[in-house]
């Protein structure tokens, strides 16, 4: 049940539909998860600094149960994952940044418990 947080300062009409599921799909594919198992929140047109530049960016957040706990598990995601956004977005790799969030089962709330007991 990965959660994923792209915060940006383009548009929203830089992320329409097609995008959005093409995103959700890729990154499921890199994580190991199945589609129907992502969460994903858009937050498009915020006041954003990279590097002290206003220029056109990404912040993802990442959050995952066993699949971001290494270095190189999440170096393998942000190659994938940065590739679609520089892809489809028309960013450099500079103004992609991705941060990785490990949970444990008993850190996430479902159905009135938590991912442990299901």
């Amino acid at each position: 049940m990965p959660f994923l947080d792209l915060q940006s300062n383009l548009p929203a009409s830089s992320f329409n539909e097609d995008f959005l599921k093409k995103f959700t799909s890729v990154t499921a594919a890199s994580l190991g998860k199945p589609e129907d198992r992502m969460n994903l929140v858009l937050h498009p047109g915020l006041p954003m600094l990279i590097g002290g530049s206003s220029s056109p960016c990404v912040v993802l957040s990442v959050a995952a149960i066993g699949v971001t706990d290494t270095a190189e598990k999440n170096k393998e995601h942000s190659a994938k994952i940065c590739s679609l956004l520089t892809s489809e977005l028309g960013l450099p790799e500079d103004r992609v940044l991705i941060l990785f969030h490990a949970l444990q089962p008993h850190q996430v709330g479902k159905k009135g418990t938590v991912m442990s007991f299901l």
